[in-house]
């Protein structure tokens, strides 16, 4: 995975935006980060996600994915090894991020008229 396709993916959401955070991109929702790329280390990029969600991702992949050091990582921020992760793996990783920020009228289920 390359910073380009991950930073593909992260706009690919409803209303997401690139943005910049401390000298490096971010994506944003609403306002709100959901992601951010090459924060503390250009081969990474970091999710923010529930310590839960952070911890199922880590237990499934954990080559893919690691806390971030400190107590950001122990409220959920993550690190994606962008060296070592797949396309299908980051998209359901970031959906949970973009879902966690987003606006509920993003989010909510809709009906299909019938």
């Amino acid at each position: 995975m390359t910073a380009a396709q991950f930073r593909e993916i992260a706009i690919s959401f409803p209303e997401a935006v690139e943005a910049a955070h401390m000298g490096h991109p971010d994506f944003r929702v609403g306002g709100r980060i959901f992601a951010t790329l090459g924060y503390q280390n250009e081969g990474r990029g970091v999710l923010l996600l529930s310590p839960e969600e952070q911890q199922e991702m880590i237990g499934q992949h954990p080559k893919m994915f690691e806390p971030v050091p400190g107590g950001w990582g122990r409220r959920g921020s993550t690190q994606v090894v962008l060296a070592r992760i797949t396309r299908p793996v980051l998209e359901a990783a970031m959906r949970k991020a973009w879902q966690s920020k987003a606006p509920k009228r993003l989010t909510k289920p809709r009906r299909v008229p019938r």
